[in-house]
């Protein structure tokens, strides 16, 4: 039964590892997920601010629910983020064109995460399936020597 003390050790670690390694998947699709709904917001407000004249007045957010007020000089022209801190200026339809793209590639992105994510999901429950057998049939074998020496 030593190889099937092996085993189950075995299976113990690679559980552990396959855990470790659906909560990093899970915490970048949070990430993911969180840019998808920033991006998403201003895809809209530059959908928004086409149909929109020079000097109206907007609420410009400034982070935790708060705004200031601002009047639109112009929508010509916007500042995009490209990652990393940069940030650079574009026409209105460059920026929803560079902003569309970034939500497309999050959403790739998302999606093979998912696949592995799931795909790990599905090694764990093998290797738990696994590890209930294996550990039943120590048990088993367990109790049979017991009844042996009595």
């Amino acid at each position: 039964m030593a190889a099937s003390d092996e085993t189950l050790r075995r299976l113990i670690v690679e559980l552990r590892l396959l855990e470790g390694t659906a909560n990093t998947l899970q915490s970048r699709l949070n990430f993911i997920s969180a840019m998808q709904t920033e991006l998403n917001y201003a895809k809209m407000t530059l959908e928004g601010l086409e149909k929109e004249k020079e000097d109206v007045p907007l609420f410009v957010p400034i982070g935790g629910g708060s705004y200031i007020r601002a009047k639109l000089e112009s929508a010509e022209k916007i500042i995009v983020g490209m990652g990393a801190g940069v940030s650079v200026e574009k026409s209105l339809s460059k920026a929803k064109e560079t902003v569309g793209n970034r939500i497309a590639q999050l959403e790739k992105t998302r999606g093979m995460l998912q696949q592995q994510l799931t795909q790990v999901a599905q090694k764990m429950e093998e290797d738990q399936a696994k590890f209930q057998r294996l550990s039943e049939k120590l048990r088993e074998s367990e109790r049979k020597r017991n009844v042996q020496k009595a």
